[in-house]
């Protein structure tokens, strides 16, 4: 990502934006000069879009518009603002060749990953505009005669949403989507990297009428927007997702000023394969949880415990299916997409090569790989490591995997709940008795019985536990809706 001098792109403030190009929106204009040039991964020379280095004025302008606007959208009835987000549903389903092709080149996941993508913002958006019929509350009985007690959620205000490359088009959906259809206005700070993917967000919002000042974009860094949205008394709450070290700096901005606050962070999902599972099977679990989407997940699969009767077939079948995710552009019809970035790459070849140097054996992969005609990263799998090594401890964020074998059923539990993170955790058995076992002590907010780490039903709550979370408020499903609102209860006398 480069930044070009000023005055390189201009339109009129007022303008639409045009492909490639990426603006502020804010009161309902679309805003900024687009200055900063983003790449596409795949294709290092091919500039895939431009979009404006926010300022805090620009976010205090942004809030300003949302803090006007508000009012008037909370007034309006829940099955009108359900309906406009429906109507954003369908506007992103028409247009999802052109906006998974955008997310692909900017972000460099494949194709079907991509188009997978936008039809869950559009699934996500319709989910929740539904919810604007349906019950909201509950009637109580009460103990005093002639009385009712009855339960409402009213919104909170304005809320700042702050959200990551690895998801562009849906995790900013399955946060505004909640917000807005409980009647709150929304100021978003999307990724530097993919810009154009929360643009095709807004637009389908705007062209859906939403009210001008509802849903505000500010594109930039998050040391600018997102710490101005943060310190900003007029933002009821934030919700972030992004690395857990900025996630707990914003929380104590947030906490200090007793804002409400939703933090989703990292990850170093576990998956338990015991010896009764079948190893073809459990290798196809791991390979599509560690290496779909290039690892770049917060729910992939990265480490792994295999019970000895099974360990020799289970690496094995995972060298093998490793080596089937051959990376190449997302465009091109490659099993596994692009990483991100220049500095994702080095941080994944830094990560391996490291591992190695420490005495791990590199089954599947490397660590040399040359970047220059395309950020393609194979995927790795290490064996041989101690259980402390940082491979193992620390989040990589890439399509590596460590293998480690452990005595029993109880050991692999201890060893997957060892991590300070707490989001998904997994495992591979034929045991119903062990798999209920696991559920209830995995140490994680989600788990899974023989599927992979990485993939979520949007009508499921989703979060995590330990460093991966506030564990508060969970996203997604309908109680996504709680952090966005506060609870009233009312006593009617009759």
């Amino acid at each position: 990502m480069t930044t070009l001098a000023a005055g390189t792109a201009t339109t009129d403030s007022a303008a639409r934006p045009q492909p490639g190009l990426a603006r502020h929106l804010i009161d309902g204009a679309w805003t900024g000069t687009p200055i900063t040039e983003r790449r596409n991964p795949a294709r290092p020379h091919e500039i895939v879009a431009l979009s404006p280095a926010g300022t805090a004025e620009d976010a205090d302008a942004a809030v300003a518009a949302a803090v006007r606007a508000q009012p008037a959208w909370a007034a309006l009835p829940a099955p009108a603002r359900g309906a406009i987000l429906l109507k954003a549903a369908s506007l992103l389903e028409d247009r999802a060749t052109a906006v998974a092709a955008d997310l692909v080149r900017e972000e460099g996941k494949t194709l079907a990953e991509a188009t997978g993508e936008v039809k869950r913002a559009a699934d996500v958006l319709r989910f929740f505009g539904s919810l604007g019929w349906a019950p909201s509350g509950d009637v109580l009985p009460s103990g005093l005669p002639g009385t009712t007690i009855t339960t409402r959620r009213e919104p909170l205000g304005v809320f700042a949403l702050i959200t990551p490359w690895n998801f562009p088009i849906a995790i900013p959906a399955w946060k505004a989507a909640p917000a807005l259809v409980a009647g709150n206005a929304v100021v978003l700070k999307p990724a530097e990297l993919t810009p154009l993917s929360a643009t095709h967000l807004a637009r389908a919002l705007q062209d859906a009428g939403l009210p001008t000042g509802v849903f505000n974009v500010v594109h930039g860094s998050g040391r600018v927007v997102g710490e101005a949205f943060a310190r900003d008394e007029r933002v009821a709450g934030l919700s972030f997702t992004g690395s857990t070290a900025v996630g707990l700096h914003l929380k104590g901005v947030l906490d200090a000023r007793r804002a409400r606050v939703q933090l989703e962070m990292g990850g170093k999902n576990a998956v338990l394969v015991l010896g009764d599972a079948d190893p073809e099977s459990a290798a196809a679990v791991v390979a599509a949880g560690a290496f779909g989407l290039t690892g770049q997940a917060c729910t992939a699969t990265s480490r792994v415990y295999v019970t000895p009767g099974v360990r020799e077939a289970f690496t094995a079948a995972l060298v093998r299916i490793a080596g089937e995710y051959a990376p190449g552009d997302g465009l091109a019809g490659a099993r596994m997409g692009a990483v991100v970035s220049e500095a994702q790459f080095a941080q994944d070849a830094a990560a391996v090569r490291l591992a190695v140097e420490r005495g791990a054996e590199l089954l599947a992969g490397a660590h040399d790989a040359d970047p220059t005609g395309g950020l393609f990263f194979p995927p790795a799998v290490l064996a041989g490591m101690a259980e402390d090594d940082p491979i193992v401890t620390e989040e990589v964020f890439g399509p590596v995997v460590a293998v480690l074998e452990v005595p029993d059923y109880e050991a692999g539990l201890a060893a997957v709940n060892s991590s300070r993170y707490g989001l998904t955790a997994g495992i591979c058995t034929d045991s119903l008795a062990l798999a209920t076992d696991f559920a209830a002590r995995a140490q994680a907010g989600v788990v899974k019985v023989n599927r992979p780490t990485s993939g979520l039903d949007l009508n499921a709550p989703f979060g995590g536990v330990k460093d991966s979370s506030t564990n508060t408020f969970r996203e997604q499903g309908r109680s996504a809706v709680e952090f966005y609102t506060w609870g009233k209860t009312v006593y009617l006398g009759v």
